[in-house]
């Protein structure tokens, strides 16, 4: 067996993070200057590492920030299995504080094993892991050892607990920023562990321009 070297990486930063704005699969946001900026960091940091293949969900701002490899020639899929989670009614909302207390209320559910359990109009975790599952499938089946996907930041959470085997109450353990990077090696036995964990350094560059 071809064990997988998974790069994976969030989105760069859109307008709608910088201003507190929920940003779900609804929004189709593109990457603002900053998440552009982000996205050269993490390519003159990577563009060296021989990607076999490289994925991104259908939502433009996860294409954009991985741009410079597919036009490298890369074998490039789309994948709409990795979407972010839809937020429903509260997509292109400011977070309020009053959502903030709901949006606490929704984690809380989450942790204590509602998985069931949506935001008003949107998708819940078992939901999302359902169509994640069909992702993470077809990243395993398709030929190619070291693979770049990019996505979104619920998404992501969702994605590495289930390649990790792990609970979905535990997601939140997983913390991530806009184009951080999380390296996962798949094990002789088939399974993964994270060799790198919510990677930034990449981007200490832009602190010093």
């Amino acid at each position: 067996m071809n064990r997988k070297k998974i790069y994976l990486i969030r989105h760069g930063q859109t307008d709608f993070n910088l201003q507190g704005v929920v940003q779900g699969s609804g929004i189709d946001a593109p990457i603002n200057g900053t998440g552009i900026a982000q996205a050269n960091a993490f390519f003159e940091a990577y563009k060296a590492t021989e990607f076999d293949q490289v994925y991104h969900t259908a939502l433009i701002r996860t294409k954009q920030s991985i741009q410079q490899f597919i036009d490298l020639g890369l074998p490039t899929v789309a994948l709409p299995e990795l979407n972010e989670i839809s937020w429903g009614d509260y997509e292109g909302t400011p977070m309020t504080p009053e959502e903030g207390e709901y949006y606490r209320h929704m984690l809380h559910q989450w942790q204590q094993g509602n998985l069931d359990y949506a935001i008003a109009g949107g998708e819940s975790p078992n939901v999302v892991a359902e169509r994640m599952r069909r992702g993470i499938d077809k990243i395993l089946g398709r030929p190619g050892e070291t693979v770049l996907v990019c996505m979104h930041g619920r998404a992501m959470r969702i994605f590495l607990s289930l390649i990790l085997n792990l609970d979905l109450r535990e997601m939140d353990q997983f913390e991530h920023s806009n184009l951080c990077l999380y390296v996962l090696n798949q094990l002789p036995d088939g399974k993964f562990e994270v060799a790198q964990f919510n990677d930034q350094e990449h981007l200490a560059v832009l602190s010093q321009i």
